[in-house]
């Protein structure tokens, strides 16, 4: 009967910060096997509430979560605004996360405001940003960030009518839709609180 031999077989798993490597001992012979990378960039933060709910509104398509609320927030996009305590800044609307994709519509009629008229949106809502305007309520509506837009300056538009698309241009923190409400005309100084036309519903 022929003798068994043993052979001993040492793993030695050394992770570093880049990547795994695992060295293998078989007796005379050893060789360094890489496992590929173990670290994995940190995302940034996207949500700066506590409220984990998931809302439904006639604006979009399912149900999802908020991100930043209207007001003084910690999220670092904004400057330090002397309407908020210590060096938070303020939010002129309200995000809400959702897939790049996610059909948005119109929550109520109005009209597609032109993009230069008065109150026209900067490069930080996205080169596609436009807004829906209603006199009964007298307001303009902000759709920012979005990707896709279906409507056009001058268009009627009537509720519960696909026009536009979620997506993240101009947007730091990935894909959402920041939903922004004016005075007819106003700047984004003189946002007001978004709720009642965002109708929020969980």
């Amino acid at each position: 009967m022929r003798a068994l031999t043993l052979v001993l077989l040492m793993v030695l798993v050394v992770v570093s910060t880049g990547s795994t490597t695992r060295t293998v001992s078989t007796g005379s012979t050893t060789r360094t096997v890489s496992t590929g990378s173990t670290t994995r960039a940190a995302e940034p933060q996207r949500f700066w509430v506590q409220d984990t709910h998931r809302y439904t509104s006639p604006w979009y398509a399912g149900a999802h979560r908020k991100m930043i609320n209207f007001g003084c927030t910690r999220a670092p996009y904004y400057d330090p605004s002397p309407r908020c305590p210590g060096d938070r800044g303020f939010h002129h609307g309200l995000d809400v996360a959702m897939r790049c994709g996610t059909p948005l519509y119109a929550g109520f009629s109005g009209w597609v405001v032109a993009p230069a008229s008065a109150g026209s949106l900067g490069s930080a809502y996205g080169a596609k940003a436009f807004r829906i305007r209603n006199h009964d309520r007298g307001v303009d509506v902000v759709l920012g960030h979005v990707s896709r837009v279906y409507v056009a300056p001058g268009d009627r538009v009537r509720a519960g009518q696909l026009v536009a698309r979620a997506g993240r241009l101009g947007a730091p923190d990935g894909c959402h839709l920041h939903f922004e409400v004016r005075p007819i005309g106003g700047g984004y100084l003189s946002a007001v609180r978004p709720h009642p036309s965002l109708m929020l519903a969980r």
